[in-house]
């Protein structure tokens, strides 16, 4: 009967303190024991390494064939970057030869410019055309009003 009490009164004081002490150790002995699995591993991996170079040079060559293809496929981007970017290039010279064209027969080039995008959406742009102002809308102040005239009666 007295180890009970004692036991109750050991676990009233001190409770929590065991509780978190108990997680604690939970977690630090998950973290050794992953870590231990893993340098087992590691250390069984190089001892087969050395055993078996036949896997090795298959695991080089491997390797060597993926960069081979990664770098053929960063080649073909590049190639169809380059396209594209001739492409531009040729249709900025041609717009360029319109324009010198225009100027040489009298038109403005930058109306020649803006009739290009135009063809593109045959709608009037929204961006281009500013809406009318209704007419009968009032100010919002009256017109003989001055905020800098002095006038208008303030406390100052």
């Amino acid at each position: 009967m007295m180890f009970t009490a004692t036991l109750g009164s050991l676990l009233a004081t001190y409770g929590w303190y065991i509780v978190f002490s108990c997680i604690l150790l939970y977690v630090v002995f998950q973290k050794l024991s992953t870590r231990l699995r893993a340098l087992r591993q590691r250390q069984l991996d190089r001892a087969e390494a050395a055993v078996e170079p036949d896997v090795v040079v298959k695991r080089q060559e491997a390797l060597a064939a993926a960069r081979l293809k990664m770098q053929e496929e960063l080649n073909a981007q590049v190639e169809k970057h380059k396209e594209k970017l001739r492409q531009l290039e040729e249709q900025k010279r041609r717009q360029k030869i319109e324009m010198w064209d225009s100027m040489q027969e009298g038109k403005s080039y930058k109306g020649n410019a803006r009739k290009h995008p135009e063809e593109d959406s045959p709608g009037p742009s929204t961006s281009s055309v500013l809406p009318k102002r209704k007419p009968d809308r009032k100010p919002l102040r009256g017109g003989g009003y001055n905020p800098l005239s002095g006038e208008g009666g303030g406390a100052c």
